[in-house]
């Protein structure tokens, strides 16, 4: 049952989630805890930009939680004067999908690293996103355990050498966009946590979005990984860089005196590839269809280990029921069926034991 049939308000993928006509500031969700990352740590730059979006969402406070794991970037329940929970490594999709599934009025977030989301954590995150379970997760990905020490994580580059490979890793890295539109997740973008306005971009949809939002935020961990993501945010990045926009034709790159990137994006054979935008028909370049499954793996895919192209904005944004919300439903559907029942009498059983 939704959160609008159960007589609770509504706005946007936030339905149900009573809102407030007070003005709040990044102020009042900041909480009175000191701040412990190391300086420099990308983390500093994601806790602003949510410090100063979530007030634009109007949710009060105490119906905003947020629900970590284990790692530096789980630190961020600490530091938000809401509702939060420092869980165990892994299983914050799994506390959070209790959440969400028992209190439609809550706006329920999750935080975690690139190695307690697709570790220890792997499962947890895919079975809540191809349930569709109303949560937002933020997945803070600097491809190194930051918190243990710098050992070589799920996205660390073949070859990354690192206290545990001290000779480079030998594992493949996941892609987490490509893992998380495998799961068939409703809802999939990507940011850089040092670009504000994209970052508060994508967070605005995430949060409107209904159903299980993944956001990879590429950060850096300056003691152990530093400048991880340097080639993204100097020098020759905007010919990295590419912002997708549903329903714009994806180019990049200085832009021309038509106001098209330099570089665009076209079909090759099944896949994607990069070209000159001077050198291809303007009905060649792809346009972005944020529902079109295939179009945003392919996307996903530009971007390799070297970060060549790496694409940045929302892949991924389709309406489908979520998980929380039926479950609600086949429960009021019990309920109607046998009004009688005694859930009580139920839970009991008709069957005793005699332990002797």
């Amino acid at each position: 049952m939704s959160a609008t049939e159960l007589g609770l308000p509504s706005i946007g993928g936030l339905e149900g989630v009573p809102t407030t006509d007070a003005k709040q500031t990044a102020k009042d969700f900041t909480s009175d805890q000191e701040v412990r990352w190391c300086p420099g740590c990308g983390d500093y730059a994601v806790l602003a930009a949510v410090r100063q979006f979530l007030p634009t969402l109007g949710i009060k406070r105490e119906n905003t939680v947020f629900v970590s794991g284990i790692g530096c970037s789980s630190r961020f329940p600490y530091y938000l004067d809401t509702y939060g929970m420092h869980s165990i490594h892994g299983r914050a999709p799994t506390i959070a999908t209790g959440l969400a599934t028992t209190r439609p009025d809550l706006s329920v977030w999750v935080v975690t690293g690139d190695g307690d989301a697709l570790s220890i954590g792997g499962n947890h995150l895919i079975h809540a996103l191809r349930r569709n379970v109303n949560m937002t997760i933020l997945l803070f990905n600097n491809r190194i355990y930051g918190l243990t020490k710098g050992q070589y994580s799920p996205t660390s580059e073949v070859g990354k050498v690192t206290k545990s490979t001290p000779m480079g890793s030998l594992d493949h890295p996941f892609n987490p966009i490509s893992l998380a539109l495998g799961a068939e997740a409703s809802f999939v973008g990507r940011a850089l946590d040092s670009d504000r306005k994209s970052l508060q971009s994508v967070l605005q949809a995430a949060a409107e979005h209904r159903g299980s939002a993944l956001v990879e935020i590429f950060q850096d961990c300056p003691i152990f990984n530093d400048g991880s993501f340097d080639v993204l945010r100097k020098g020759e990045n905007e010919n990295r860089l590419i912002p997708v926009v549903d329903g714009e034709p994806i180019t990049f790159g200085a832009e021309d005196s038509d106001g098209r990137g330099s570089h665009a994006v076209v079909r090759d054979g099944f896949g994607l590839k990069v070209v000159d935008t001077a050198s291809v028909d303007p009905s060649e370049i792809v346009v972005h269809d944020a529902k079109d499954l295939e179009l945003s793996f392919a996307l996903s895919r530009l971007s390799d280990q070297d970060l060549q192209h790496t694409v940045t904005g929302v892949f991924r944004d389709v309406p489908r029921t979520t998980y929380d919300d039926a479950v609600r439903a086949q429960v009021q559907e019990a309920k109607d069926a046998r009004p009688d029942a005694d859930l009580q009498a139920l839970l009991n059983g008709p069957d005793t034991w005699t332990i002797v």
